[in-house]
């Protein structure tokens, strides 16, 4: 893929980064509906530039080379597909979670998914339903879906999930690998 820059941090660095920036605790209800102690707040390493581009550009070095579309699914896809169409200069189609009722009423605004090789854009994946979902409705629209790109793999089942429905789950990080990273 195209680089515009090279990474200004390390591997172990970025994923410090990305524990320290986002990872809250309390109780929180996940999309999911299950509970957890811990929670991942995509909006505190999205909205901050210098840490989405640190993402972003480790990212790319996970797209498939025969990738043509990138899909960020709504919400927290949409800036990691905008920041990603950037730094690898593929087009990008955002995927709301129903098509609008309105206008184009379309499901996927932007790039056309049809006949196209893409790759879904998501944020943190838990269970992988709301990923499954999106797919089903990008390939009833014609686009060829096999792969999924994410920041944060919780590790609670979805790869297992996304592999039933013929997708592979590429995560920049695991859960694992960002508690470690930060000596946890």
């Amino acid at each position: 893929m195209i680089l515009e820059h090279e990474p200004m941090l390390t591997r172990l660095e970025l994923a410090r980064r990305i524990y320290a920036s986002s990872n809250l605790k309390g109780v929180f209800v996940l999309r999911s509906g299950a509970l957890s102690n811990e929670y991942f707040d995509k909006y505190r390493f999205e909205s901050v530039p210098a840490l989405l581009r640190e993402i972003v550009i480790a990212m790319a070095e996970l797209v498939p080379v025969e990738t043509e579309i990138l899909a960020g699914l709504e919400l927290g896809g949409v800036p990691l597909a905008t920041a990603l169409c950037q730094a690898t200069g593929l087009p990008a189609a955002f995927v709301r979670k129903t098509a609008k009722t309105y206008g184009t009423c379309k499901l996927a605004e932007g790039a056309s998914v049809e006949g196209k090789n893409v790759l879904v854009i998501e944020d943190v994946v838990t269970s992988g339903g709301q990923i499954v979902q999106s797919v089903t409705e990008l390939r009833k629209l014609g686009a060829e879906v096999s792969s999924v790109l994410c920041v944060i793999d919780r590790e609670s089942g979805a790869a297992g999930v996304l592999e039933k429905e013929g997708l592979s789950l590429r995560a920049l990080f695991s859960m694992s690998e960002l508690r470690s990273a930060a000596g946890i």
